[in-house]
């Protein structure tokens, strides 16, 4: 992914309580479907880090073939 789209501006960050959640809710539905799920991403890898293993196949297909009698 490119690194670009995941800089923190660290000056934009806020905190507030979930009571104020009207504006985040307008604010996420103006943003694509492509945005959303890119900020999805962002706080993935903030939060368990990045591992680039991670974009590969998790899982190795083997086919094993047997001797007829």
């Amino acid at each position: 992914m490119d690194e670009e789209l995941f800089r923190i501006d660290r000056n934009a960050i806020s905190f507030s309580t979930l009571a104020n959640n009207d504006s985040d809710r307008r604010f996420w539905l103006s943003k694509t479907a492509v945005e959303r799920l890119q900020a999805v991403e962002l706080l993935r890898i903030l939060m368990y880090g990045y591992d680039p293993a991670t974009e590969r196949l998790q899982r190795v297909f083997e086919t094993a073939e047997f001797k007829t009698s």
